[in-house]
């Protein structure tokens, strides 16, 4: 598939509705336009791509909102780099790309250097950096590999939240919020060390001003019954 094939593509799954939501929510979208697709529908036309390094650097440079989403859903986490991501995260222009960008089974996750990449940017003086970094930390608390960090690594950055959240804004907060949930879930001693700073944290403001939503709440999804009954708590 080319550039104008997937062009062509989204115009046919083009959502009128979906392009008034994303207006309401991008009312300074910085060049961008979008079709109105949503995530789902876009990671369903990604696979129809399939994995392409290469279309997707091309696809990155497209000034289309959805395009750009395809371009990191369709990334290989093998031939990214970190000067590669560097220059990406200097370039998300809009909230969700960053989501995508860090989370929602991120590329960028599963690249050979993601622990040191995010231990960088949640270290940095940088907004975006640190919301990206705190996204790759919930999509590594998920790595279920011998390799995945140990449960010292985990305990090391939940007290790097509880210390360091007070000072932060919402977007970070909400950003740390969801890596707290993630490392809570990955088993009993986590969990309560998650729970812990959970509650000093307190409901999350996760409002953007254009919509209004429930404040994320992480201390409520570490006591659910799902979480409850997979850790046998």
């Amino acid at each position: 598939m080319n550039r104008t094939e997937l062009i062509e593509l989204l115009e046919e799954h083009r959502n009128e509705r979906g392009i008034d939501h994303w207006n309401r929510l991008n009312p300074k979208p910085d060049g961008l336009k979008s079709f109105g697709l949503g995530l789902t529908v876009l990671r369903n036309l990604a696979k129809k791509v399939g994995r392409d390094h290469k279309f997707s650097k091309e696809l990155w440079e497209s000034d289309i909102y959805d395009v750009k989403v395809i371009s990191l859903l369709i990334d290989d986490p093998k031939q990214i780099t970190r000067e590669q991501a560097e220059t990406q995260v200097d370039n998300l222009r809009q909230g969700h790309l960053a989501h995508v960008f860090s989370s929602c089974n991120a590329a960028l996750a599963k690249t050979s250097f993601v622990v040191p990449l995010l231990m960088d940017w949640i270290n940095s003086d940088s907004t975006i950096r640190k919301r990206c970094g705190y996204g790759l930390l919930y999509e590594v608390s998920k790595f279920t590999k011998k390799s995945a960090p140990n449960n010292a690594f985990f305990l090391d950055r939940i007290e790097q939240i509880l210390n360091s959240f007070k000072d932060e804004n919402n977007i970070i907060k909400g950003a740390m919020g969801g890596a707290l949930m993630g490392i809570g879930k990955r088993n009993v001693e986590l969990n309560s060390a998650a729970l812990k700073v959970a509650h000093t944290m307190g409901p999350i403001d996760v409002n953007s001003g254009v919509t209004s939503c429930e404040p994320f709440d992480v201390a409520k999804h570490l006591t659910s019954d799902y979480i409850k009954n997979k850790l046998n708590i």
